[in-house]
């Protein structure tokens, strides 16, 4: 049986991601399923799929087990605050 990935160009964070380097601006999230990001390319970070953009960062790592996809990235440069 295959399993299924989605290509994304975007990250929807829905406030699920967590801080964990905060001299180097690092972030790691869970998504559920595979997901397939560009990395060390900037990307677009949102909260919600119709909010505005919180900034724009660069995947550095992403890890699949589990049915699921831990991302880590770094945020280059902030938008707003909240």
């Amino acid at each position: 049986m295959s399993t299924p990935f989605s290509m994304e160009w975007k990250m929807i964070t829905e406030g699920q991601e967590k801080r964990i380097n905060t001299e180097d601006n690092i972030f790691e999230i869970t998504f559920e399923g595979y997901k397939i990001f560009p990395i060390e390319e900037m990307i677009e970070i949102k909260r919600h799929p119709d909010a505005d953009l919180i900034g724009s960062g660069k995947v550095v790592e992403l890890t699949f087990k589990n049915q699921q996809t831990t991302c880590k990235y770094q945020l280059i440069s902030l938008y707003s605050v909240n």
